[in-house]
């Protein structure tokens, strides 16, 4: 039984669910056109909270009247006690600096295990101080493994001014004005997972199960830098001018995110995780199967359909962004918007139905939005499916593997890999390598540059077909396994674990050559944006993309209040009271 088959047969038991085609999903283009939806991260983190009701307070707050000091959020969730710890600092202009060179930032924060504040309290500051010594040095500083995540934002040179400004003045901030930039400050990394003496992946997974799911404490952090920076503008301009001041709005407040900056670093993490990226995807394919198969849509779903269309017509025209090949997107999708309305009107008999009338008629980025507003119509039938997305990510090799199965597995997974013709120098012009000065992903050209002898292996089209042509040349006889082919062939031990191991998948490798010159790295960032949950992309080049996160979720004062989750494609508060 395969892994898909064996998920399938925990979830659905005799039922067998159609998905849709390999081919079709893993495609380098459609997974660039993906979108946020029940099931990114973001999502199913909020959902947690609010069902669980974390208690999250400020146990330790000292800021000056200009916002610099240093804070600690007391965090209690189910499984256990955690602190979010920042600090803030006053960044001269000439060293603001988003990109991964930068020294300093407004502000530097962790996600710590254990009550800090509690620490404090009883009189001992060493841990503390042992932060506030490197957690603002960011990748020249070293914490230790109590420590999980690690980030540092800065402040958004058009708002936060501004905003404080207004609440100081007894004003609101512009909706329409926020609309443009929606968020105070902008995050330019999130690390974990073992980086810079931080705890592992494993430690997280098994001793504070309340992040015990990929990315749970990253997005955490994110989520929390988002109120802080309302707290942060709120303190500022009442202190400024306390007898004018007034809070925001809390529906202008729930409207402000949380930016993020986004390059190259994130790309090869969709190439090296294949039986993640496989379970991730899968997840999302089995939702959508599952909505196909088992429901029809009545009066009220329809409805619903029609006003999650007209939403994401109008968040998309909010989206304000200078790239042209952006814009080019947003302006195909408002017209697959238009056509899906259209249909609609027309009747829909079923989703099967629909989905593939979009197929036909809508570009790849309207095709996965439908998807993601199918996803948004039954939670009750989606939900549960983030449970599932955890996966062991550990490839082991076969060495009695016979070469004749690892060669037809091959010939089954990865024809297109075959069908690349590689021995066009254009095929292999790209390369990608590792940065000496931030060990960051680079992109080089063969044509230009010297360096693809140390280039990163993420060309995984060309190396299956590189093994494929060993394994046609080695002389070994029909029953000649993998090890006598590796004694041989070495170099080939990471290809073939992975030839082996993705036998087992359907959706873990990106049906692409990512080493041709025309390759487009923008779509492995929106692919694992979408499945973080981020909306209104903003490239900058074609390397690194602005995005917001956490548009339009619950505030820290919204947990233990009613919740519908219902912030998909978030609307400005303005035009929401327009419609």
């Amino acid at each position: 039984m395969t892994g898909s088959a064996a998920i399938q047969a925990s979830l659905y038991g005799s039922h067998a669910l159609p998905l849709r085609p390999v081919g079709q999903v893993m495609q380098l283009e459609r997974l660039g056109a993906m979108h946020q939806s029940r099931l990114s991260f973001m999502r199913a983190l909020v959902r947690r909270i609010m069902r669980e009701r974390w208690q999250i307070t400020p146990a330790l707050m000292e800021l000056d009247d200009q916002g610099y000091g240093r804070v600690i959020y007391r965090i209690q969730a189910p499984q256990g006690c955690y602190s979010f710890v920042l600090f803030s600092d006053y960044l001269s202009p000439e060293e603001r600096n988003d990109r991964v060179i930068a020294t300093k930032w407004d502000l530097t924060m962790a996600l710590v295990a254990g009550d800090l504040a509690a620490e404090v309290a009883a009189g001992d500051e060493s841990y503390l101080q042992k932060l506030r010594d490197n957690v603002p040095k960011q990748e020249a500083g070293r914490v230790d493994s109590r420590v999980f995540v690690l980030s540092r934002a800065n402040r958004s040179a058009r708002n936060f001014d501004y905003v404080v400004d207004q609440l100081a003045n007894g004003e609101q901030p512009d909706a329409e004005k926020i609309a443009k930039v929606g968020y105070l400050y902008r995050t330019t990394a999130v690390y974990g997972s073992g980086k810079l003496g931080m705890a592992d992946w494993q430690k997280v997974q098994s001793h504070w199960l309340d992040f015990a799911r990929p990315f749970s404490a990253e997005m955490f952090v994110c989520f929390m830098l988002r109120n802080f920076s309302l707290l942060q503008a709120e303190h500022i301009a009442k202190i400024r001018n306390p007898e004018t001041y007034k809070p925001m709005e809390l529906g202008l407040k729930r409207y402000f995110g949380i930016g993020n900056s986004t390059g190259l670093g994130m790309a090869p993490y969709l190439i090296n995780h294949p039986l993640l990226i496989n379970r991730w995807i899968e997840m999302r394919e089995l939702a959508l199967a599952r909505i196909c198969a088992m429901t029809e849509p009545d009066g009220s779903t329809r409805d619903r359909f029609g006003e999650l269309l007209r939403r994401c017509d109008l968040h998309t025209r909010e989206v304000f962004c200078d790239d042209e090949w952006q814009q080019d997107n947003n302006q195909m999708l408002l017209n697959d918007l238009q056509r899906l309305q259209e249909q609609m009107l027309n009747g829909i008999s079923d989703w099967s139905s629909l989905l593939e009338w979009s197929n036909q008629n809508c570009s790849l980025q309207g095709q996965e939005l439908l998807v993601s507003v199918l996803l948004e119509l039954y939670p009750t039938l989606v939900d549960e499916l983030e449970e599932h997305c955890c996966q062991n990510d550990v490839m082991d090799l076969n060495p009695q593997m016979p070469l004749s199965t690892l060669k037809s597995l091959i010939e089954k997974h990865y024809d297109w890999a075959l069908e690349i013709d590689f021995s066009k120098p254009e095929a292999c012009q790209t390369f990608w390598y590792r940065s000496e000065d931030k060990m960051e992903p680079r992109l080089g050209d063969c044509e230009q540059e010297p360096g693809a002898d140390k280039q990163m292996p993420l060309g995984i089209g060309f190396l299956v077909r590189q093994c494929y042509d060993q394994l046609q040349e080695f002389g070994g006889d029909e029953q000649a396994t993998c090890a006598q082919f590796l004694l041989e062939q070495p170099q080939s031990r990471g290809i073939v674990r992975r030839i082996q191991a993705m036998s087992n998948t359907l959706f873990g490798e990106i049906r692409a050559n990512l080493l041709d010159k025309d390759v487009l790295p923008m779509h492995l960032l929106r692919a694992k944006l979408a499945f973080f949950g981020v909306s209104k992309f903003d490239p900058r080049s074609k390397l690194w993309v602005r995005n917001t996160m956490f548009q339009g979720a619950p505030l820290l004062e919204d947990i233990g209040k009613p919740f519908a989750d219902d912030w998909f494609m978030p609307l400005n508060p303005q035009t929401q009271s327009n419609r």
